[in-house]
C-alpha cells in the first residue's frame, strides 16, 4: 500500500506505516520500484490538480455544468524517472487547450518528486515539515515513511561522494571544524563535523570532504589527512587553519612540503579574549601593525613594540604570537594577490556559516548519519554557486607557477 492519497482521503496512520509499510523494502530493487510507482502516482494527481485549475472546477463538481469545456477522459505517456521508464494517465479536456505543467507536452521527463523532497530537506525542513508543505501547496499526501524513504537514499550518495578521487594537487586547502549536538547513549553531546576546502589547479574551490569525530584535535585532523591522501592527494601548496595544538606538526607529518599558514584572524581573537575593555582599543591597534606589515621583518619590529607595551600586562597573548610566529607570518612569503586568500579561514568559516543556516531548525541530531546527511544536502546547496575560479585567478595562478614551478609540473 503506498501513501500517495487524494487530500479528501484518510492518511495511513504513521505508526503504521513506520513498521509495516517499510518491512516490504527489503532490497534496493524494492525501493527503486516504490519510488517509481510513486513518482507515476503523484505526478497523475498533481496533473489532476492542474486539470482542476485549468477548468476552474473539482471533477463531478456541478460549478462546471454549462461552462462550454469539460474532461475528456486521458491518454497514456511514457515518462523517464530516476528509476527506470513509467507510463502515466495525462488528463485532456474537450477543446485540447490543457497544456500541463509537471509533464510539458513534447517532453518525457515529469517534475521529479524525488529531487523536490530532497531539496526541501536540504534547505532545513523536518520530515513532518516537509509532509505539511506537500499537503498544503502541491495538495499530496505524502507520509513521513515514505519521505523518509527518499531522504534514506542521500546516505548512499553521500559516501559516494566521500570516497570519490581527489585530484592529485591543490593550490590551497583551508580546513576547520563545525560543531553539532548529537544524541549519543542516551545523552546529547557535541560531536565535530571536518571539513577541507581545496582551490585546485583551476581556481575552483570544492569541499574535498567531511568527518564526523568528537572534540576537535589534532590526532582526529591526521586521519582526515590521510583519508585524502588515500584518496589521490599528493601535495598541497599551502594550508590554512586555526591554531589548534598540534595541528602543524600534523600536516607536515602527511605532506611534509606544504606551507602551513595559521589563521590570522583566530589568533586576533584568541589574544583579545582576556583583554580588559578600557585596553583594547590601543591594545588591537598595536597589534594590527604586526599583520598589516609590509614583509616579516617589519612585522618583527611591530611585535617587538607590542611587546614593549603590552608583555608585563597581557603576557599570555604576547606569547602567544612568538609561539606561532612562523605559521602565522608564512603569507608574508607570497604576492598580495595571494596573501589576501591564505592568511585567513574566512573561506571555510563562510561556508561553515551557511551549513548552521541550513541545519539551524535541527536542535540536535538522532545520530552521526543524521548529522552527514544533513551536512552533505547542505553542501550540494552551497556548491550549486561555486560557478566561477576566486577573484582575480589568472594573476594567482602565474604568481603560484613562478614560486611553485617545480610542484606545480606545468
Amino acid at each position: 500500500m503506498y501513501s500517495v492519497m487524494s487530500k479528501k482521503r484518510e492518511a495511513v496512520p504513521s505508526e503504521l506505516l513506520s513498521k509495516e509499510f517499510l518491512s516490504q523494502f527489503k532490497t534496493e530493487a524494492d525501493v527503486s520500484k516504490f519510488l517509481k510507482d510513486l513518482h507515476s502516482q503523484v505526478l497523475e494527481q498533481m496533473l489532476q490538480g492542474e486539470m482542476d485549475s485549468h477548468l476552474g472546477y473539482e471533477k463531478s463538481s456541478p460549478e462546471g455544468h454549462n461552462t462550454g469545456n469539460s474532461r475528456n477522459g486521458s491518454f497514456p505517456k511514457k515518462i523517464q524517472t530516476e528509476h527506470g521508464e513509467s507510463v502515466i494517465q495525462i488528463p485532456r479536456d474537450r477543446r485540447s487547450e490543457f497544456d500541463p505543467v509537471v509533464v510539458p507536452k513534447h517532453q518525457s521527463r515529469g517534475l521529479s518528486i524525488e529531487k523536490l523532497v530532497i531539496s526541501l530537506y536540504a534547505k532545513g525542513m523536518s520530515v513532518s515539515d516537509i509532509e505539511d508543505e506537500l499537503r498544503e501547496i502541491y495538495e499530496i499526501n505524502l507520509s513521513s515513511s515514505a519521505i523518509s524513504i527518499i531522504t534514506n537514499k542521500v546516505t548512499q550518495a553521500a559516501a559516494d561522494w566521500q570516497n570519490r578521487p581527489l585530484e592529485s594537487l591543490y593550490m590551497v586547502v583551508w580546513m576547520d571544524g563545525i560543531v553539532f549536538k548529537v544524541r549519543e547513549s542516551g545523552k546529547v553531546i557535541n560531536k565535530t563535523v571536518y571539513l577541507c576546502i581545496g582551490l585546485n589547479t583551476m581556481g575552483y574551490k570544492e569541499v574535498l570532504g567531511m568527518w564526523v569525530g568528537k572534540t576537535e584535535s589534532a590526532s582526529f585532523w591526521m586521519s582526515v589527512l590521510t583519508d585524502l591522501k588515500a584518496r589521490g592527494v599528493e601535495d598541497i601548496l599551502i594550508t590554512v587553519t586555526d591554531n589548534l595544538n598540534g595541528f602543524t606538526d600534523t600536516i607536515r607529518a602527511v605532506f611534509p612540503q606544504s606551507t602551513t599558514q595559521i589563521c590570522v584572524v583566530h589568533q586576533i581573537r584568541n589574544s583579545c579574549r582576556y583583554v580588559v575593555w578600557k585596553d583594547m582599543k590601543a591594545f588591537t591597534a598595536d597589534m594590527k601593525e604586526i599583520y598589516t606589515s609590509a614583509n616579516r621583518e617589519q612585522a618583527a619590529a611591530a611585535l617587538a613594540h607590542f611587546e614593549r607595551v603590552w608583555g608585563s600586562k597581557y603576557r599570555h597573548a604576547v606569547q602567544s604570537w612568538h609561539r606561532n610566529w612562523d605559521e602565522l607570518t608564512a603569507f608574508f612569503e607570497f604576492p598580495v594577490e595571494i596573501r589576501k586568500i591564505i592568511y585567513t579561514t574566512n573561506i571555510i568559516e563562510n561556508l561553515n556559516g551557511k551549513i548552521i543556516k541550513y541545519t539551524k531548525s535541527k536542535l540536535s541530531f538522532p545520530t552521526d548519519d543524521a548529522v552527514r546527511k544533513s551536512v552533505w544536502l547542505a553542501l550540494q546547496e552551497i556548491e550549486k554557486k561555486w560557478t566561477a575560479p576566486i577573484h582575480n585567478w589568472g594573476i594567482i595562478m602565474n604568481q603560484f607557477i613562478a614560486i611553485f614551478e617545480s610542484r606545480i609540473g606545468i
